[in-house]
């Protein structure tokens, strides 16, 4: 469902983000991209759904090129960043048709999606309400709905858990489960190194801009924690 080769990124000035990174993310696979702040976690992210421009490696969704079809890649692709910066003068219900209109969504599965997720969520009688009142919370969760109404092949997030409460964080695993049974694979970064634990069937640790460790994540930690592998790889200069 992804596949990145060689991918290289340089930024004015020189300062390299990303180097060599070479990863495959298959249907059914929930991905955890874990690393330091500035380890080229971000880049790399923005670098897949089409925000940054890059001249090294290669990007493949679904088998297209993300620098020869970026339109065709995007409609394959959800992307919720760490903070979503949605339309604040638009209630919950009028962004949710939007984003569905703009995917081609058909109204009876655009209804009974909203529907469904906005009550797993908690959310179904704030959708009548201005974003702009909304939580941190509640945008993150607007975002989420958003994003899965149309189906993704491949739903990629930033820190995805950061912002929401212990239930809306079950919910969301849920949802990420769901998803990877029907065909879909999940990618996202996160600090949360537990979830990644629990959750992830593969997992990629990033330092300075290079893939340190990448793979099925019962095997790349071993008999060890997760959190002890990465406190033991970050002292290794």
């Amino acid at each position: 469902m992804l596949k990145i080769t060689n991918f290289s990124k340089t930024y004015p000035g020189g300062k390299m983000a990303v180097k060599d990174l070479s990863l495959i993310v298959e249907a059914g696979d929930i991905f955890g991209f874990i690393g330091h702040n500035g380890a080229g976690k971000s880049t790399t992210i923005k670098a897949v759904v089409g925000i940054l421009d890059f001249e090294e490696g290669e990007i493949i969704v679904d088998g297209l090129s993300v620098k020869k079809y970026p339109l065709d890649c995007k409609k394959k692709i959800a992307y919720i960043p760490d903070n979503p910066d949605i339309y604040g003068h638009l209630t919950g219900i009028q962004y949710l048709d939007f984003i569905s209109e703009l995917f081609d969504v058909p109204k009876n599965i655009k209804n009974e999606k909203i529907s469904r997720y906005s009550e797993l969520f908690g959310i179904k009688k704030d959708l009548a309400n201005p974003i702009s009142t909304y939580s941190h919370g509640m945008r993150q969760k607007i975002a989420i709905i958003a994003a899965i109404t149309h189906n993704p092949k491949l739903l990629i997030l930033d820190e995805p858990f950061v912002g929401l409460d212990p239930i809306a964080s079950h919910t969301l695993k849920e949802i990420f489960k769901e998803m990877c049974a029907n065909g879909s694979a999940i990618f996202f970064s996160t600090h949360v190194l537990e979830v990644v634990e629990k959750l992830c069937n593969k997992v990629g640790i990033i330092k300075d801009g290079q893939l340190v460790v990448c793979g099925k994540t019962d095997e790349v930690r071993g008999d060890k924690s997760l959190e002890s592998l990465f406190i033991e790889l970050d002292k290794h200069e």
